[in-house]
Parts: structure tokens; sequence; C-alpha cells
């Protein structure tokens, strides 16, 4: 297969960049979009070579997994851009659901399979990370962001030996391609981003982001540096921060930080 763009995404006027290979999705972009590429376009590849995730880790994208990027260049401000990456979730959760009709078939007499999507970047299946999201933006010439919205997606395979256990759609029985993957993310992008609307329809995004939301109640610790905050996973407010109630019932927002839940709150570890 190769990668192309279904009937939503091409009326709604987006692009698509694919290669056989490239180091950075994100990097392709932005460079792109310093050079004068207004998108939205969509980058795709089923093996990056060096890609990058939160805090400037190593994203490892083996050949057959799915490393894709969309270039938008708006009018917001970058803290409005900062909460794109929640129609993100919910674009990928809402692809992925769609395409595991089968595989919950296959499943029958057991649970189907839970996606959900952890605060800030990641979407888990059966509590382990599928995927993660990376937002980066960049001011560009007539004083509008270059907003570009990594998504990397273990297809066939998954790192091993990662602070959160990860795993595949392979292994979780779910047989897709990559090419099918960013079809369909492509098209449920076209609605979430819609819906999002340069930031006006967060209020909406956040209600449906929240619905599919991990550990909602549950015990979490948030790792900043030298600073731990420990407390319950309370919501999301307006801005995408994430708030937790302390023991002693204050509601603190987090703005950034590692998110660790459950019994991996008490070490520090997930």
């Amino acid at each position: 297969m190769t990668f192309t763009l279904g009937p939503k995404a091409t009326s709604a006027g987006y692009k698509l960049a694919a290669f056989d290979q490239i180091g950075s999705t994100n990097a392709e972009a932005m460079v792109r979009a310093r050079d004068g590429e207004r998108g939205p376009t969509w980058f795709a590849t089923t093996e990056q070579t060096a890609g990058r995730g939160r805090r400037q880790r190593a994203w490892v994208a083996p050949r057959g997994n799915l490393a894709s990027s969309i270039l938008e260049v708006m009018d917001v401000s970058p803290a409005v851009a900062a909460t794109l990456g929640f129609a993100a979730g919910l674009s990928l959760e809402s692809a992925l659901q769609k395409l595991s009709i089968e595989a919950n078939m296959r499943r029958a007499g057991t649970e189907p399979l839970q996606f959900a999507l952890k605060w800030p970047n990641d979407v888990l299946a059966e509590r382990q990370k599928l995927a993660g999201i990376l937002l980066e933006a960049e001011a560009v010439a007539g004083n509008r962001l270059a907003v570009v919205v990594g998504i990397g997606t273990n297809v066939v395979a998954a790192p091993e030996g990662t602070p959160t256990p990860a795993t595949s759609l392979a292994a979780l029985g779910v047989q897709v391609g990559a090419e099918e993957l960013f079809k369909a993310l492509a098209e449920a992008w076209v609605e979430f981003r819609g819906i999002w609307d340069n930031g006006r329809g967060f209020g909406e995004i956040r209600k449906l982001w929240l619905e599919r939301a991990f550990g909602v109640g549950e015990r979490v610790a948030i790792q900043t540096g030298t600073t731990k905050v420990e407390g319950t996973f309370d919501t999301i407010d307006d801005t995408g921060c994430l708030i937790v109630r302390t023991a002693d019932g204050r509601r603190m927002p987090i703005t950034a930080g590692e998110v660790y839940f459950g019994t991996a709150a008490s070490v520090g570890a997930a």
C-alpha cells in the first residue's frame, strides 16, 4: 500500500508528503514551514530514523510503524496552539476505534480493546503506551504561527525497556498497516480540528478528551525537575493544564511534567 488521503481530508484542502524513509517528519514539516510552506500538509513515513519525543528523547520508529506530522499555519497564540494536542489525541483514538472492530470481534467473550488518552500527550491501549504526540510551534512570516503536531504510533513493533510499558497494534491483534491507519487518522483529524476551531472549540474538545482520559479520579504523581506533586487527577482546565487535588484539598494546575498513576505514583516510575 501507499499513503493516501481520504475524501474528507482531500475536500478540506489537505496535502500529503509521503516518504519511504526520513529522519523526522516533524523536522521536515518545520523546515518546509520556514521555507514558506503554509499547509495544511501531512508528512508520513513507515520508517523514521531520527524521531524525537518530548524532552528531546529519541522516538524509535522501525519499518512498519507510523510516523506522521501535520503542519498547520494559523493566527493563534502559542498557548492556544498547545491545546491542539488534545484534538490530535482524539483523532488518533477515533481512528483506532474504527480500525479495531475486527479485532474486537475476535475477542468475543472478553472485554473489547480499551484505548485511553493520557495527559499530556500519550495514547494508551490496555494501559500500555501505543502512541505519542509531540507538538512544536514557531513564528513565521506574516506574524503567524507554524504548528506541527507529530503523531507516532507503534503499528508492528514497540520499544522495550521504556519507562512506561509499550505495546503495538500487532501485539494487540489489530492487523492493519501504517498506511491504513494514516488514512483513518487524517480523516478523523478533519473532524476534531474542525471542532477545535483555532481554540474557539476547546471547551468541546476538553469534554470529549475527558470522556476518554486515563486515570481521572486515580492517584497521580507529577515529577517536574526536582519537584514532585502528588494527589488525585481531578480534571483538565480550560487551558489544558492538569488539575491535581492534593491531600489538603488544594487544586493545583500542572503545565508540564512526567505523570505516574496508581502504584507507580508512590515510587515515581511507570
